[in-house]
């Protein structure tokens, strides 16, 4: 007891000089939307064979043994993805003779395939813009919900945003942590929804895994940020981020920056091969997020090296093409539309 309240003094005359982001958060006096402006940087089971369609508990298929990894060099291309059938519900269980990928409509050879559970980083960019406050609570407890489900050795951050952003919550894995913090900052003022999904991306190259997912939870459009939309969705595709988003929209929205809110979040999601889960009952809040842990839990990755070589620098198209077993309903492939290749 004494030490967690050490703890947390010390952490109290970090916030009062103003030191944020911080390594060791925990439950602070002071709200960092408030007095600290983060400007966004410059731009071995059992296997069965048997798919399996899950519905809430999750069934997995392993083909990768637990512990390894995926050995990555410049020149493979990594595609993490899942497979959803007409109902929605996740699709498990498929083998590497399902899927065949194209580069820029070129047939390539699919070298390493994996549908093991390994650690990732995840991104949280929290809406703390003042039409949240009748949604903050319910909000809070779904972001709980989806750390709590997630691969212990997962590490997150927390970027809070209302007239700017700011990370409430630097790289960690104890959810105490984070719940520690969200409990101390309050809802209030406008939206710089843009701005915050592009310090969460920017935020992301200093992972310490390669698997990155970034997690949005807002309510609406943006109305305050300083980057376009367009310089968004350029950093979301230089990027290998997975962004999954929750959307609490309102179902008659006051004005056009909320009206677009929807639009704004799926083409970022799914441009990255995530998707928008959006809510309209508060209390189904805390399923979506679980829903969301368990895809990333249960996502297929490919890797592959092209067969062009050449390191132009130019933006390359992926095409992902499944063929079910027989059997199975028509499926769904989410993944990212493409990458750019290196330049040297």
């Amino acid at each position: 007891m004494v030490s967690r309240l050490s703890r947390h003094v010390a952490m109290l005359a970090f916030v009062v000089c103003g030191l944020l982001p911080w390594s060791a958060p925990r439950a602070a006096a002071q709200d960092p939307l408030n007095d600290v402006h983060t400007v966004p940087p410059a731009p071995t089971t059992p296997k069965d064979d048997r798919p399996v369609i899950t519905d809430g508990a999750v069934t997995r298929s392993a083909t990768t043994a637990p512990g390894s990894k995926i050995v990555v060099n410049v020149n493979l291309v990594l595609v993490p993805m899942t497979v959803t059938d007409p109902m929605n519900r996740l699709v498990t269980g498929l083998e590497k003779e399902n899927f065949f990928v194209s580069d820029n409509s070129v047939p390539q050879t699919i070298k390493t395939f994996s549908t093991q559970d390994a650690p990732l980083t995840i991104g949280v960019v929290f809406d703390l813009s003042g039409s949240m406050q009748s949604k903050f609570i319910r909000a809070r407890r779904a972001l709980s919900e989806f750390l709590r489900t997630c691969n212990p050795q997962d590490e997150f951050f927390v970027v809070g945003f209302n007239d700017k952003p700011a990370v409430i919550v630097d790289y960690t894995s104890d959810v105490d942590d984070v719940e520690a913090r969200m409990v101390m900052v309050k809802p209030a003022n406008r939206t710089a929804l843009i701005d915050a999904v592009y310090l969460g991306v920017n935020k992301l190259k200093t992972a310490k895994y390669q698997r990155k997912a970034l997690l949005i939870i807002s309510d609406g459009g943006d109305n305050r940020s300083r980057y376009t939309e367009g310089e968004l969705k350029r950093a979301v595709r230089e990027s290998e981020v997975q962004i999954y988003s929750i959307g609490i929209f309102d179902v008659y929205a006051p004005s056009q920056e909320e009206r677009e809110g929807p639009e704004l979040l799926r083409d970022v999601s799914e441009a990255t091969g995530g998707r928008v889960f959006p809510v309209v009952d508060l209390q189904d809040l805390a399923d979506v997020a679980q829903k969301i842990s368990q895809e990333l839990r249960n996502e297929y990755v490919i890797g592959y090296t092209p067969s062009n070589t050449k390191r132009d620098g130019n933006w390359r198209k992926l095409k992902v093409q499944l063929v079910p077993p027989p059997g199975l309903p028509p499926l769904t492939v989410h993944n990212r539309e493409g990458y750019y290749a290196p330049t040297q």
